[in-house]
């Protein structure tokens, strides 16, 4: 079923997460154990998300070096499948332009339509880790709007190969990212917003935040949204702090800012075990009052704090 469906048929705020695919060497089993607490709680979807390969170069016996490509973690696809036929639920998985080429990107969206996958997020992906600026594959797609139009132009039957007449037009539902403290290579807000509203005219259908520990932003950032056209559901991501290293990792990764009461109390704590108690706390109230607004979905980004998530969603549903 579609993420809008799901929406349409809801009689109040979903629940749904997002998990990281297993490092190489870990069974599916990894992420069954990750999961299996949070099922009771009937998510509407799961998201996977996609970690592109990196490249390390690798010195040989003529003392040459020789670029090597590492894939520290496996793709999307077959742990989407896999949790869908294990659990019977909705899996998304993010697809993302860094690493393919735009052959690569329709194969696998062909991929994912033969295994009953409806849903994509739809991102340009991070800088490869040896990379200041995000560089494409040759022949790959530089933003996000680039990878949500070839996926809308399958939607209607457009293949890469003109040769293909009467093709089958697949069905996927497109979400896409928003900010509600902006991208942070966007000048400003408001262009931000432009990028924002182009991508939902190019048939982005719903968009998921970037975490935000402060819920008046995400306010804000729908209230921008609706006065600048954009009509789609806009579903908050949620993340806990459960360490006192976060306080300085999120804000210089993903570019958000940590309210003063936060990070006062955060500071006052002795261990990361205290802070997994303020975290989970901050994460409680931030839930609650985003489900007494109303919001469409509250999507967890569970990466590996699966404990915290389960006692957040208990003390809320």
């Amino acid at each position: 079923m579609k993420v809008t469906e799901h929406l349409r048929q809801a009689k109040g705020t979903l629940v749904s997460f997002e998990i990281l695919p297993p490092l190489k060497g870990k069974t599916i089993n990894s992420i069954y154990d990750h999961l299996d607490p949070l099922m009771e709680f009937k998510p509407s979807f799961i998201n996977v998300t996609y970690h592109r390969a990196e490249h390390i170069f690798k010195k040989k016996a003529d003392s040459s070096f020789e670029k090597v490509e590492i894939r520290k973690r496996p793709g999307t696809v077959g742990i989407c499948a896999a949790i869908m036929n294990h659990y019977k639920v909705d899996a998304v998985p993010h697809l993302i332009c860094g690493g393919f080429t735009v052959r690569e990107t329709e194969d696998a969206l062909i991929d994912l339509y033969f295994l009953g996958i409806d849903n994509v997020l739809v991102l340009r992906g991070d800088a490869a880790k040896n990379e200041t600026f995000f560089e494409p594959e040759p022949e790959g797609h530089k933003y996000a709007i680039d990878l949500l139009k070839q996926t809308v132009n399958l939607n209607n039957g457009i293949y890469l190969e003109e040769s293909i007449r009467n093709g089958f037009r697949t069905n996927f539902c497109s979400g896409v990212a928003g900010y509600p403290e902006k991208h942070f290579e966007s000048p400003n807000t408001s262009t931000d917003m432009l990028y924002l509203k182009a991508k939902v005219d190019a048939g982005a259908e719903y968009i998921v935040t970037q975490m935000f520990f402060d819920n008046q932003k995400y306010f804000d950032f729908v209230k921008n949204c609706r006065e600048n056209g954009i009509d789609v559901p806009v579903i908050p991501g949620l993340k806990p702090i459960s360490s006192i290293k976060q306080l300085s990792v999120l804000p210089r990764t993903f570019h958000v800012d940590i309210p003063t009461e936060l990070s006062t109390e955060i500071l006052k704590c002795k261990t990361d075990a205290d802070v997994e108690l303020v975290g989970t706390e901050w994460l409680k109230q931030q839930s609650i009052e985003l489900k007494k607004a109303g919001v469409p979905v509250l999507h967890y980004y569970t990466l590996g704090k699966p404990t915290i998530i389960e006692n957040v969603v208990k003390a809320i549903l």
